[in-house]
């Protein structure tokens, strides 16, 4: 489940990390690396608390793999709050980013706020925060690349491969194997 990076405590890392049986992939609901935002969207963290549950999270886990929600363009969202969340991000340094514009929500403070941004801003906000995403990604997976991981074989494709993730939620395609094996893989 979605953890909230204030409850990624030294003492949650030290249960957790006795854990045999846990796959080191963690999904922390970053929403804004801006605190001006984080601020207005009532959350109870900062990006100080967030980078510390991150770091956390990584110094038990080193090869950690941690995802993430992002809101682009909450009201009153200004360009240099939307550059602090894409220079977060990156120091973050995610494995995965859902990205998603904000949306009024009728009935919610957020949908009566002022600085409602405009449709174009929002989209253009979120395509350059997936690009983002899309090569955090690929400098994680590039990382993992010569590592031997187990990989939980979960299907067979329509052309007779395999497919399966391993504990970081990377996915993997073999040749060979049995759906339901977990198979040690060079990546």
């Amino acid at each position: 489940g979605s953890l909230e990076p204030v409850i990624v405590t030294d003492a949650f890392v030290g249960a957790v990390q006795g854990v045999t049986k846990l796959c080191p992939q963690f999904h922390l609901a970053l929403q804004s690396g801006s605190d001006p935002v984080l601020r207005r969207m009532k959350r109870r963290y900062n990006t100080a608390q967030f980078l510390r549950a991150a770091q956390r999270l990584r110094t038990a886990f080193p090869d950690a793999a941690l995802t993430t929600d992002v809101i682009a363009g909450f009201p009153g969202e200004t360009e240099a709050e939307f550059e602090q969340t894409v220079t977060f991000c990156q120091t973050v340094g995610f494995m995965k980013m859902h990205v998603f514009p904000y949306s009024p929500r009728e009935g919610t403070p957020a949908a009566l706020m002022p600085d409602q941004l405009p449709k174009h801003v929002k989209d253009e906000r979120v395509k350059r925060l997936m690009e983002v995403g899309a090569q955090l990604s690929k400098a994680y997976r590039q990382s993992m690349l010569g590592t031997v991981q187990p990989v939980l074989i979960e299907e067979r494709r329509r052309n007779g491969m395999l497919s399966g993730y391993t504990p970081q939620y990377i996915p993997v395609v073999l040749k060979t194997g049995a759906v339901g094996e977990i198979r040690p893989v060079l990546l």
